[in-house]
């Protein structure tokens, strides 16, 4: 994987190539699920539009041209407020725009999945809200097990053809699941999956069995999200989380993860670094990785997650902080 510098207001950006194709992704895509708010529905916001476009402005200060939103986050505002910052900050052409589909925007028998009535539906709505005539990379949120994934890689291969989306990426789903899907798309000479957005951090290594080898060997991109285990790594690894974060963290981290967390925090100390900066140089230090999102409502958060790229942890170091790790029960696949 190639890596490119550029230099923005002081601060270093590396590019990499978005798996096998020639797009070039900073190596810190800027995550959007927390900007909105709660009153639409979706996936609720916390982050307001004039504090959200501060921090969209911010990444584009930094070199991060690699933005990640979905229809479902605060039911569309996330995309329109990704939309508006971009429209007032950045060429269009500068920029690649990631988007998701599957979870339902309205009520309905169609309002959700991955049907060609509802890709063409919801691919016109994503494009308006992001005032943009193409999306950089569409991908699907979640494996439709309602809809033949031949309705769902044709309609996808037909946005392709038609200009609208420039490459197709998957998320959340099974290893046998992803490859299923391109396999078909290949037998048929349609667009295939270029990229893969699973979960992957310090606390959740699952995909490490079947997906992360079954993407290096086909050259898909790895982009994953909650790098920092929906927050784990920015409070002190005993404190108690009340908040949405501290709700989905009840859902998947185990008693043994403590130990993980406790020895993040030994080692950014010894560093002078933040825990979740010594988790994202954990995910950097994997040269399967692309572009792990980064969110937050904050925009120290974006310095440090470019801080975390010179962190250079030992083998050591790396052993010391994987070695407790215990399987899980896969996450979010429905």
């Amino acid at each position: 994987m190639k890596a490119y510098n550029n230099r923005r207001g002081g601060d270093r950006m590396e590019y990499v190539n978005l798996g096998r194709t020639g797009l070039k992704v900073s190596k810190v895509c800027l995550g959007t699920m927390s900007f909105g708010t709660s009153q639409r529905g979706g996936i609720p916001g916390k982050v307001d539009e004039e504090h959200a476009i501060e921090i969209i402005k911010h990444a584009l200060d930094l070199g991060i041209n690699f933005f990640d939103t979905a229809n479902y986050y605060a039911l569309g505002e996330g995309e329109e407020i990704l939309g508006k910052a971009l429209k007032k900050y950045a060429n269009r052409d500068d920029v690649v725009i990631a988007t998701k589909l599957y979870y339902p925007m309205h009520g309905g028998a169609n309002a959700k999945g991955l049907s060609r009535k509802a890709i063409f539906a919801e691919v016109e709505n994503s494009l308006k809200r992001l005032q943009t005539d193409y999306i950089d990379l569409y991908i699907i949120h979640r494996f439709d097990y309602t809809t033949p994934i031949e309705e769902t890689m044709e309609a996808l291969n037909d946005l392709v053809r038609m200009g609208k989306v420039r490459y197709i990426g998957a998320s959340a789903m099974y290893a046998w699941q992803f490859e299923k899907a391109n396999a078909i798309a290949k037998a048929h000479g349609w667009a295939q999956f270029v990229s893969m957005q699973n979960m992957i951090n310090l606390v959740y290594r699952e995909e490490e069995k079947e997906m992360i080898p079954m993407c290096q060997y086909n050259q898909i991109a790895l982009t994953p999200f909650s790098p920092l285990a929906h927050g784990v790594f920015n409070k002190p690894y005993n404190a108690k989380r009340v908040d949405n974060c501290g709700k989905l963290q009840n859902d998947y981290i185990l008693e043994h993860d403590q130990e993980i967390i406790k020895r993040t925090y030994e080692i950014a100390k010894k560093h002078h670094k933040s825990a979740s900066q010594i988790a994202l140089a954990w995910l950097y230090s994997k040269p399967y990785i692309t572009s792990p999102l980064v969110g937050g409502s904050k925009t120290k958060y974006l310095d440090e997650a470019i801080e975390a790229m010179d962190i250079v942890l030992t083998p050591e170091e790396i052993k010391y902080l994987e070695e407790p790790y215990v399987p899980h029960v896969q996450y979010g696949f429905r």
